[in-house]
């Protein structure tokens, strides 16, 4: 019964998640959904230490409703720096 109540509560986008932001690596992660806030503040203390165990640093918990369409979403502005710092060099071009 609880695993449809979840059910209709992420369809809805009623149900909880816990969200995790690092700075290192500088992601956002998604863990859920719970049907409580109680629920699911009371799993985030193992996402929290799978992540430290991971090499994760800066750690922060947010439990909120949501109804998150990726799971791990990482930082796309690290990816665009590193990207405009490489210049493509083509066959035939001078540099």
């Amino acid at each position: 019964m609880k695993e449809v109540l979840i059910q209709i509560l992420q369809f809805l986008g009623l149900a909880f998640w816990v969200e995790i932001t690092t700075k290192t690596p500088q992601c956002t992660y998604y863990f859920g959904p719970f049907l409580s806030k109680k629920d699911a503040e009371a799993a985030q203390g193992g996402y929290v230490e799978d992540l430290e165990n991971e090499g994760a640093q800066s750690i922060a918990v947010t439990v909120k409703r949501c109804k998150p369409t990726n799971l791990t979403i990482f930082d796309e502005e690290v990816g665009e720096m590193i990207e405009s710092r490489q210049i493509p060099t083509f066959s035939g071009q001078l540099s």
